[in-house]
Parts: C-alpha cells; sequence; structure tokens
C-alpha cells in the first residue's frame, strides 16, 4: 500500500513538474530579436533594389514572403506561447534572408551601415551592458524601450514592402546616433 502511494505521490511531482515546463510565456527576446531580423531583411531588399542585384520581380517575391511573415509575427507578438513558435518563425526568416543573399550573390557597395545592421549592434551592446552591469538598471531599460521604439518605428515604415523615404531613414539614423552616443557614455 505505501509503494503505491509513494509511486503516485512521485506521478504527481513528475507530471506537476513537466506541465510547469511545458507552460507558455511571453518571449520579449524571441520578439526583438525575430523584429531585428526582419528590419535587415527589409533593408537589404531595398538595397537589392536600388542597386539592380534584384530585380523587381524578384523583390516583390521576397517582399510578400516577408510580408507573411510580419504577419505570423503580428499574431505572435504580446501572446503567450510556446516558444517553439518562435523557433518556428525565426526559421522562417533566416530562410528567407540566406535566400536573399543568395540572390544578391555579390559584395554590398554601400558604404554606410543600414540601420538594420545598426539596430542588431545597439541591442547587442544594451545586452551586454546589462549582462556585466556597466549599464546600470534604469538606464538600461531606457535605452531598451528607446531602441524598440526606433525598432517599431522603422518596420512600421517599411510595413507592406513599402521603402522609407530618405527624410524617415535621416530620422531614423539621427536617432539611433543619438541612442549610440548616450550608449557611449556607459563604455
Amino acid at each position: 500500500m505505501k509503494k503505491v502511494i509513494i509511486l503516485t505521490v512521485i506521478m504527481i511531482f513528475g507530471l506537476a513538474l513537466f506541465s510547469g515546463c511545458a507552460t507558455m510565456h511571453t518571449w520579449p527576446d524571441r520578439e526583438r530579436s525575430a523584429e531585428n531580423k526582419m528590419v535587415v531583411i527589409q533593408e537589404k531588399i531595398g538595397d537589392g533594389l536600388k542597386t539592380g542585384a534584384l530585380t523587381p520581380d524578384q523583390s516583390q517575391i521576397f517582399l510578400m514572403k516577408l510580408k507573411v511573415i510580419r504577419t505570423d509575427y503580428t499574431a505572435l507578438r504580446d501572446k503567450t506561447v510556446y516558444q517553439k513558435e518562435w523557433d518556428i518563425l525565426h526559421g522562417r526568416l533566416d530562410v528567407l534572408g540566406e535566400e536573399i543573399n543568395r540572390a544578391l550573390a555579390r559584395p554590398e557597395t554601400i558604404q554606410e551601415p543600414r540601420s538594420g545592421d545598426r539596430i542588431v549592434t545597439l541591442q547587442s551592446r544594451i545586452d551586454e551592458g546589462r549582462i556585466s552591469g556597466r549599464l546600470p538598471l534604469t538606464e538600461g531599460r531606457e535605452f531598451q524601450a528607446s531602441l524598440d521604439s526606433i525598432r517599431r518605428d522603422y518596420l512600421r515604415m517599411t510595413e507592406g514592402g513599402r521603402y522609407a523615404t530618405n527624410e524617415e531613414r535621416a530620422d531614423i539614423s539621427r536617432r539611433l546616433d543619438s541612442l549610440e552616443t548616450n550608449l557611449n557614455r556607459f563604455r
């Protein structure tokens, strides 16, 4: 009898532990990472079209694929989901990025870093500063909120395959410059 009770308790404990590990969560880091990838992909498509490395038809195909992924991203954003769903979305973004890189198949001639690359770099600097303790908690939150705002504005500007205007790109660049300058104070 005691063996049955102990076995039952162990099984219940095991199930509780398993269900706790399998619960759904929100994944803000996965969300930011997906946004970063979408920004970089959008810029690669735009730059490829401008330089002639991509034909208008190729760019439209890539933009349509990105739009479908963005729709799925919007469905996942700020919701409680399993990490596997984010992993699938990231996998699709990686595949699309590799497809675009193969289509470009030539070295980039653009000299200045693109906004998407700068966003990714600043995100890693903020993450590293927070982990290492060089960024105080309050400043780290402010820098992250600022970068999130810039990233979301840039995604909004390029939604639906639209290319950001020169003024919009200049505004994003100015905001990134300001954030980078502020972040440099904590080196």
